[in-house]
């Protein structure tokens, strides 16, 4: 179901002359990742496959490979994000194999209720065929538009769970076409952007129009709960593209003003279970905006992302995603394998 170009790896990892690389990879292409391992034993390169969940390319493995004595990084499933690297990683978008215009075809009539200008967005799975969707889209009378984004992202039209930016194209536009598989992504972008969103499944051919409004209105619950709350746990992420410090001082320091007690927590792994043992009353994450959204009914006690402490303590009205964000991207990524060493 998914490109992962063996050969054109091993090339890399040739031109590398490294001996000894580690493979990372998400849930869904650990098959491909043991295949990959198999191949790259068999033409001398020893291969060590990392076991750990991952999250997306802000979760690299780059330190761990380095402590293992890996010459490099090979990260399967996600496209380059601009980070410090600490050995040189390839990172391989894992294309699918799939005909996105044949899904398009088959809910036309779904995509017609979205208005007549929409936005077109995906997953780098689905990113080379993202323009060829627009040329279909537009012959069929739609106004189609791909927003740049910014450089958290390697390609105009890509979303990350964390990051909708290319979703923003304007006010103009009648609604968010996602073309990819699941639910996770067209959540971020609905939330994100509050316009009508349709997700295209193009492995199944099924439609799902997204609705925030049970999920907003749970998020406002959970403010509820916190309003008196007053020692906060600020948990901020060790993982290098989710780390952001000097947002969560900022949030700690408006809980401060407003009479509350902040304390800092650094974890790898966000969960529930690591933070039974503590006597805060709440938790905002200063990490990956998902965490809270996506695992709240996990959590016995109230979880906040940094727009919802504000809602919290009146400094804004309308309800925000949580997002991280990047600066201006100068250019587009190339297709296929992004090879990046450490700056030196």
């Amino acid at each position: 179901m998914h490109e992962i170009p063996f050969q054109e790896i091993l090339q890399k990892i040739r031109e590398l002359n490294a001996k000894k690389v580690l493979i990372q990879t998400p849930e869904g292409l650990k098959k491909e990742a043991q295949a990959l391992a198999e191949f790259l034993g068999k033409n001398g390169v020893e291969a060590i496959i990392s076991g750990d969940i991952n999250y997306g390319a802000c979760d690299l493995a780059d330190r761990e490979a380095k402590m293992l004595g890996c010459d490099a990084l090979i990260h399967l499933g996600h496209s380059y994000m601009q980070l410090n690297l600490e050995v040189p990683t390839l990172f391989v978008p894992a294309f699918a194999k799939v005909d996105v215009v044949k899904a398009l075809e088959k809910n036309l009539n779904e995509i017609k209720k979205l208005g007549r200008k929409i936005a077109l967005v995906t997953t780098v799975q689905h990113i080379r065929d993202l323009e060829r969707a627009k040329q279909f889209l537009e012959g069929k009378g739609f106004r189609v538009f791909i927003g740049k984004g910014d450089n958290r992202v390697s390609f105009a039209g890509q979303i990350l769970g964390c990051n909708f930016t290319a979703a923003r194209v304007g006010r103009d536009v009648d609604g968010i076409l996602f073309i990819g598989a699941g639910y996770f992504h067209p959540i971020g972008v609905a939330l994100a952007t509050k316009k009508p969103t349709l997700a295209i499944n193009p492995y199944s051919g099924d439609f799902s129009w997204v609705n925030t409004e049970r999920i907003v209105r749970k998020r406002w619950g959970m403010i509820a709960e916190a309003y008196d709350a007053k020692k906060f746990g600020v948990i901020i992420s060790t993982k290098r593209g989710q780390l952001r410090l000097g947002e969560a001082k900022r949030i700690m320091k408006l809980l401060k003003e407003h009479g509350r007690e902040a304390q800092l927590i650094a974890m790898n792994y966000i969960s529930p279970e690591a933070l039974e043992g503590f006597d805060f009353d709440a938790y905002v994450v200063v990490a990956c905006p998902r965490v809270p959204i996506d695992d709240a009914e996990r959590w016995r006690k109230p979880i906040l992302t940094p727009p919802e402490v504000e809602l919290l303590l009146g400094l804004r009205e309308e309800y925000e995603f949580d997002e991280i964000l990047g600066g201006k991207r100068e250019k587009d990524e190339p297709f296929g394998i992004s090879l990046k060493l450490p700056k030196r």
